[in-house]
């Protein structure tokens, strides 16, 4: 927005700017920055397509779920880009509070993490060379401890034996925090408000003594046999944190300062919400209801008549027998199996 030197001008040239606005559909904003994802799941309801199938998976025996909560205090906090000079600023739009993570540096010190610490009671961890053996998990890291504990007690009457443990997560990282302002420019249309985003990194920590904050609790879990089955059980987590950022005191003009530069710093409180869920796990095969593999709608190339499947047929009885109607016994070759 171009702004003039009269409030006339200022004024018409915003309320052209909130016609042009007004102008643009809700729906095609949406679809030019957002989008809708296909599972390639579809089913119309008839239940003879509906199959048995067996799947090799991670079966929960036992979960618990756990909400924390932290806060941190920023004081002074810098933000960027500097606001015109002389510059006061009305009002706050909105305080956003994010998660940092740098991609072209997976391990830097800088990305926000949550690393839970974990000491079990009545059980153990296995151990490999002094050291917890993990093992890898569905997120493809070793993020699974094989637990021990002399389950036979609990095994004769049909049941599972309790464990016991504390936990110390641990946060670190920076946020970003981003504050859209409302401010007027006396430079620039006295009259007319003037919007900006203005953005800030800042590391989470404890509140009085600054060291990494520290979120504790305890657990209970139910602990299968390790006895019975042809893995022991193993113990996964995982957190997930969210934040609400707020002015320190809930005033403007006690929390938020415009430096005769143009720098906007900011007295801000950050309540970390974080949520923790401790599974035990064992790999297990299972028969579940199925409709098949997924179908996605390819996009039609314009040379290559067909294409091939990702996935092979179905061999089992069930899909054979069906595939072509019923089947001679002496059209089976010898060496084939369903």
């Amino acid at each position: 927005m171009t702004c003039a030197n009269n409030n006339n001008n200022c004024n018409s040239s915003c309320n052209n700017d909130n016609n042009n606005n007004n102008n643009v559909s809700p729906e095609r904003i949406i679809r030019e920055k957002c989008c809708i994802g296909q599972s390639g799941c579809f089913w119309d309801g008839d239940l003879d397509d509906v199959i048995l199938e067996p799947v090799y998976v991670q079966k929960i025996y036992d979960a618990a779920l756990f909400n924390l909560q932290g806060i941190s205090f920023a004081h002074n906090l810098r933000f960027s880009p500097r606001l015109p000079e002389g510059a006061i600023i009305a009002g706050i739009n909105f305080i956003n509070v994010t998660k940092f993570f740098d991609p072209k540096d997976s391990r830097s010190p800088d990305n926000f993490r949550i690393k839970p610490e974990t000491t079990l009671q009545g059980a153990q961890f296995v151990q490999c060379g002094g050291e917890d053996e993990k093992v890898v998990g569905p997120d493809g890291k070793f993020s699974e401890k094989i637990i021990f504990i002399d389950t036979s007690c609990c095994d004769s009457i049909g049941r599972g034996t309790p464990i016991f443990g504390s936990q110390n997560v641990v946060i670190k990282g920076l946020v970003r925090i981003d504050m859209e302002v409302r401010f007027m420019d006396e430079g620039c249309c006295g009259g007319c408000p003037n919007t900006q985003v203005l953005t800030a990194f800042f590391p989470i920590t404890a509140p009085g003594n600054g060291g990494e904050l520290v979120l504790t609790n305890f657990f209970e879990l139910c602990l299968p046999s390790v006895f019975e089955g042809a893995f022991l059980p193993r113990f996964t987590e995982i957190c997930n944190a969210s934040f609400i950022g707020r002015l320190l005191t809930n005033n403007l003009t006690r929390d938020v300062f415009v430096c005769p530069d143009g720098t906007v710093e900011a007295n801000l409180i950050i309540s970390i919400c974080v949520t923790c869920e401790k599974k035990i796990v064992m790999p297990a095969q299972l028969c579940v209801l199925s409709t098949g593999f997924t179908q996605l709608a390819p996009e039609v190339g314009a040379i290559c008549p067909t294409f091939p499947a990702l996935f092979p047929r179905q061999i089992d009885e069930n899909s054979v027998a069906g595939e072509k109607g019923n089947r001679e016994p002496n059209n089976n070759r010898r060496g084939c199996c369903s």
